[in-house]
């Protein structure tokens, strides 16, 4: 049996006569952790959007979990996938109490309304909340958090439902340097425990890479330049192809930096 989670074969997707995604061809498998790199208008939240069950191709197939999209249920598809993204953010109810932003995550709901939980969900959620370092808010409405504070514990609400796969959209987006820092120093203790699920990291800045990440894929246009293990795929080459302008990368321990090669000297 095969050990993919991700399987997307000869995508195309057209919306409104454009095309936002062209031929591509993808595989994530269970053990990796997947960075997805690439200019504004590449494509990538459309993948996102294709793994999450919320879009669907024009063309080919994408399975997801094992399931077809077409052919299955969403809403228990939806269930065995942890979302952040900006659009997930802006519906959370801004008097929601933390505690609740999060425990809502184990039914893919957004405000607390007529489901039941037990001791177990909010003994999770505090795990989770405490995971993350948001411990002190458990309490508080999530309006009085910080941004940083807030894409926390919108990680612990992707965590809830005990998920099998992880899908992040640029969680770092907005962020300030150290509030950038710390939410990279959590999202790569989830990459580095390999009892994670596999998972999906969509950002424009190498900075942002999660040490424990292990895959990297390049978009431009809708289209894959380079695919493959981090270190092999991610170089000076691909990455000044995908952003077309000349690029130095280079690495320190396990994150990385890029700048322009005028500014290299």
């Amino acid at each position: 049996m095969s050990d993919a989670v991700l399987e997307l074969r000869d995508v195309r997707v057209v919306r409104g006569g454009a095309t936002l995604l062209d031929d591509v061809d993808w595989t994530v498998r269970a053990d990796e952790r997947w960075v997805i790199l690439g200019p504004n208008g590449a494509g990538k939240t459309t993948l996102l959007s294709l793994c999450s069950g919320s879009a669907f191709p024009t063309k080919g197939t994408v399975d997801v979990l094992g399931e077809r999209l077409g052919r299955t249920d969403l809403r228990e598809l939806k269930s065995r996938i942890g979302v952040t993204t900006s659009t997930l953010a802006d519906r959370i109810p801004p008097d929601e109490r933390v505690l609740d932003v999060v425990m809502t995550g184990a039914y893919a709901v957004v405000g607390r309304w007529r489901e039941e939980y037990d001791d177990l969900d909010a003994d999770r959620a505090r795990y989770l909340l405490r995971y993350l370092g948001c411990e002190p808010f458990v309490d508080r409405a999530y309006s009085t958090l910080s941004e940083g504070e807030r894409k926390r514990v919108q990680i612990a609400r992707a965590l809830m439902p005990d998920p099998e796969l992880l899908l992040f959209d640029e969680p770092a987006a907005g962020l300030d340097l150290g509030a950038r820092e710390a939410l990279v120093l959590r999202l790569s203790r989830i990459a580095s425990d390999p009892a994670s699920p596999a998972t999906v990291l969509v950002t424009h800045h190498v900075e942002e890479i999660p040490p424990g990440s292990t895959h990297v894929l390049l978009l431009r246009d809708g289209q894959v330049v380079e695919s493959g293990p981090l270190d092999e795929a991610l170089t000076g080459d691909s990455l000044s192809t995908t952003f077309q302008l000349p690029l130095v990368l280079a690495k320190h321990g396990a994150r990385y930096t890029a700048r322009t090669a005028f500014a290299a000297g």
